[in-house]
């Protein structure tokens, strides 16, 4: 299955007959995609005429440098900063991640948005493209972090997609702009890398999203590309049984497979239930490489979508909101 990317505020025709296109899921917004709250309401809208609810619709909404909805909505603090109370309050800590998830998920299911590319479960280790998206460096407190973040992701009526399995935060390269490799062992990563990732399973999280990361103590195949890490490690060895989202099929590390049609193909036979084609540009290439959409993986996808939600109004008038709110965007003073 894939989920796509438009190009801008309104759906143009052409996009709508991507929309009802085999095998395309959903569509992930960017941006380019917003100006208002209004706008995106009657994106959203539209967008829902044509395939109706069961349709996902989703976003990047981390808070920090990754925010694509910001005016109109609560500007959400990088998780960093969450991870910086823990080491001093723990407990504080942990109420603030709740908190966080809950203001994110509320706000995106009071606009039509069924789910954030969300929790970040990566190792703040360094890493060019994670930086301040992750929790913490210690693999026990992002652990705790992210347990509770899922916690207030479900509590806002949303699924949680962890990302970017096995971890990314522990190579130093980009994935969006060149190739990247952790040279590190099967036994060093599990030890570090996944413990978050575990925790969040504890917790009952519904995807994770696959790393543009090859591995090459365990496979020479970047992860999203790579049974032995999806079938044998991700479901096997850790008993995950929910969705497995490859990440962007343009960014430059997803190149190693070859052009559109074997990136999307390499993500697929690897055991990926959802590919993500996030440029219009690759779109009509993406739908005509689909196979049939896979009953299993569409029963995996299904459970992203979205519960039912409070109205803005409704979050408007919520003192609980108001509350978690102020003490989320203090953390950023």
């Amino acid at each position: 299955m894939l989920l796509i990317g438009i190009g801008g505020t309104e759906l143009q025709p052409s996009e709508r007959a991507w929309l009802t296109a085999p095998g395309v899921a959903g569509v992930i917004f960017f941006s380019r995609n917003y100006a208002s709250r209004d706008q995106l309401l009657a994106l959203v809208e539209s967008i829902r005429a044509v395939v109706g609810e069961g349709f996902l619709l989703a976003v990047d909404q981390e808070g920090g440098p990754v925010q694509r909805f910001r005016d109109g909505f609560t500007r959400l603090p990088a998780l960093a900063k969450i991870g910086e109370v823990y080491d001093r309050d723990p407990e504080e800590a942990i109420r603030l991640a709740e908190e966080h998830a809950w203001v994110m998920s509320s706000e995106l299911r009071a606009s039509g948005i069924d789910f954030s590319f969300a929790p970040v479960a990566d190792l703040a280790r360094g890493n060019a493209a994670i930086g301040t998206r992750a929790f913490h460096a210690d693999p026990a407190v992002a652990g705790e972090l992210i347990h509770a973040y899922v916690r207030g992701m479900h509590l806002g009526g949303m699924a949680a997609v962890l990302k970017h399995f096995p971890g990314h935060g522990s190579v130093a390269v980009d994935t969006h702009e060149a190739q990247a490799m952790d040279q590190r062992s099967l036994e060093d990563i599990r030890q570090n890398d996944l413990r978050p990732f575990v925790e969040a399973f504890c917790a009952h999280a519904e995807a994770v999203m696959m790393a543009h990361v090859v591995y090459p103590a365990v496979d020479d195949q970047p992860a999203g590309y790579s049974r032995r890490w999806i079938q044998d490690v991700l479901r096997k060895g850790l008993g995950f049984q929910g969705a497995v989202i490859g990440d962007d099929i343009s960014m430059a590390a997803a190149g190693i497979a070859g052009g559109v049609k074997e990136r999307v193909h390499a993500h697929l036979v690897a055991g990926c239930d959802l590919v993500l084609a996030c440029f219009p540009e690759v779109v009509d290439e993406a739908i005509a490489a689909m196979p049939s959409p896979s009953k299993v993986s569409m029963q995996r996808i299904a459970v992203l979508r979205g519960a039912i939600g409070a109205t803005w109004a409704g979050l408007l008038d919520n003192p609980q909101r108001d509350r978690f709110v102020a003490r989320v965007t203090a953390l950023d003073c």
